[in-house]
């Protein structure tokens, strides 16, 4: 029997339709108007896409949103002014520098001066820190979707045998330690697989829930999931281009022979993906209540 699919497309559509409510109320209630702003180093054009995606859906929802474009050649000393510019701008309760950055300039350096209140990304070290704990913080968008979806369709995270596949900062260990925290979407035992794990099939094999974040087109096989699992694919890999020139996705699962003994999968693209701009969208919004005093 084939898999349930568990569409991101379709949950983030409807946190979507959520958070457009509370902005329309915040606005009506409390003229306040969530900000975000995004600022985009030099001409990656995967970087351009994603901004693009990110101020659409802000002014979809009724949030304010500015995007800063600078030439590759910006110093780290400008960028940095800049990001304290905006920590002083009081219409702007979110702020995003989009990865990667030029080689002379220290994204950490640069992460790191985002004022923790606004770190809507959810990387700063403090929030890292809160997150660790459990304490309230923004959470990293990625993971907090993944645990979105998990809730959302339903499936039983207390006591089950997660796996994660990758140990990244962005992805892998964030969700591993949400994924075993003592709260909704938690309280699982969590395996955290890697490029040094031995006999990774084995751990593979066990999982009850099985995320993979390793970047690696259909790594994950058929035979190396049992039956019933849920699978939730953080991949996104551009394995080739259709004759129309349009990019052919593929995730780090092969989803048509998994699909088969998964009892639920999210699909490449349409799955994790929606997901994380929506999380972004969520922790504005959230960024903007705490800033007026209402979280």
């Amino acid at each position: 029997m084939s898999a349930k699919i568990i569409s991101g497309t379709e949950t983030a559509k409807a946190i979507r339709e959520e958070l457009r409510a509370e902005v329309a109320r915040l606005k009506e209630q409390h003229d306040l108007v969530p900000g975000l702003v995004t600022v985009l180093v030099g001409e990656n054009p995967a970087s351009q896409s994603y901004v693009a995606a990110k101020n659409k859906t802000a002014h979809n929802l009724g949030i304010h949103s500015e995007q800063v474009t600078l030439s590759a050649d910006t110093s780290e000393e400008d960028l940095l002014a800049l990001v304290d510019k905006y920590n002083n701008d009081p219409a702007i309760h979110g702020i995003l520098v989009q990865l990667p950055l030029p080689g002379h300039i220290d994204e950490a350096k640069v992460l790191y001066a985002i004022d923790p209140e606004k770190d809507v990304d959810g990387f700063h070290p403090v929030n890292v820190g809160k997150m660790v704990l459990g304490e309230p913080c923004f959470l990293p968008c990625t993971p907090h979707g993944v645990l979105e979806l998990l809730q959302r369709s339903g499936v039983e995270t207390s006591g089950a045998e997660v796996v994660v596949v990758g140990r990244s900062n962005i992805v892998g260990k964030p969700v591993a330690n949400l994924m075993l925290q003592k709260r909704a979407g938690g309280n699982a035992t969590v395996t955290l697989c890697h490029t040094r794990t031995r006999d990774m099939d084995f751990h593979t094999r066990r999982a009850d829930i099985l995320i993979v974040a390793a970047g690696v087109a259909n790594m994950i096989k058929a035979d190396q999931v049992k039956e019933g699992v849920v699978v939730i694919d953080v991949g996104v890999n551009r394995i080739g281009k259709s004759e129309s020139g349009k990019a052919i996705l593929a995730g780090d699962v092969e989803f048509e022979s998994v699909k088969e003994k998964a009892a639920a999968i999210t699909p490449v693209p349409g799955g994790v993906g929606p997901m994380t701009i929506t999380m972004l969208m969520k922790n504005t919004v959230q960024a903007a209540r705490q800033s007026a005093g209402l979280e």
